[in-house]
């Protein structure tokens, strides 16, 4: 029997962050932080180095998830996404994008099958590459801008203080358990149980 060397996936799980030590905890990087949990709670492991992106798999019921963090920095996270997708041949149905949003308060989350970017630079590209919007997203609420003439740039790469810590939390495992829903269930099923 010949076996092929290049393993096939069922979906492929992003958060979406920037690389290096001075953004870890900081709002941008809550889908890094998303699908570190999301790992941890299937049992999997950040292996790999290849496609401009970290990534590993597990196994969420029947379904063999591959689940990346590109190192790209946000701007260009569509480039990871898309060699991985291409590579692994993922179709763009069995694709789950998380995500920071400003406009949702911390410990909030929220599904969309697809739609637009909503101002959003990482998945403003990840759109663009694939030339398609019609990708399942999980957007976790950072909160918003303290006044509006606060800097988005310096917003979005501040840290969360500790009295957001316990909101934060329940927000990443209840993204993590979105997507699995999601992989397990569909998303309208998860749409149904999570979006708040």
């Amino acid at each position: 029997m010949i076996f092929s060397k290049k393993p096939t996936f069922d979906w492929l799980v992003v958060g979406l962050g920037n690389p290096g030590i001075q953004y870890e905890n900081t709002r941008h990087n809550v889908g890094f932080m998303a699908v570190d949990l999301f790992m941890k709670e299937n049992g999997g492991d950040f292996n790999k180095h290849k496609f401009e992106a970290v990534f590993g798999e597990c196994s969420v019921g029947k379904s063999r998830v591959l689940v990346a963090k590109p190192q790209t920095y946000m701007n260009n996270s569509g480039r990871a996404v898309t060699q991985i997708a291409a590579f692994y041949k993922v179709p763009l149905d069995r694709i789950i994008i998380i995500f920071d949003d400003i406009s949702l308060d911390v410990g909030k989350i929220r599904m969309r099958r697809n739609g637009s970017h909503g101002g959003h630079n990482g998945m403003k590209d990840i759109i663009e590459l694939f030339g398609n919007s019609n990708i399942a997203r999980i957007k976790i609420g950072v909160g918003q801008k303290p006044h509006p003439d606060y800097n988005l740039a310096d917003w979005v790469l501040s840290k969360f203080p500790d009295s957001d810590k316990e909101n934060l939390d329940a927000a990443l495992l209840k993204a993590t358990k979105a997507a699995k829903e999601i992989i397990t269930k569909g998303i309208d099923s998860a749409m149904n149980k999570y979006n708040n």
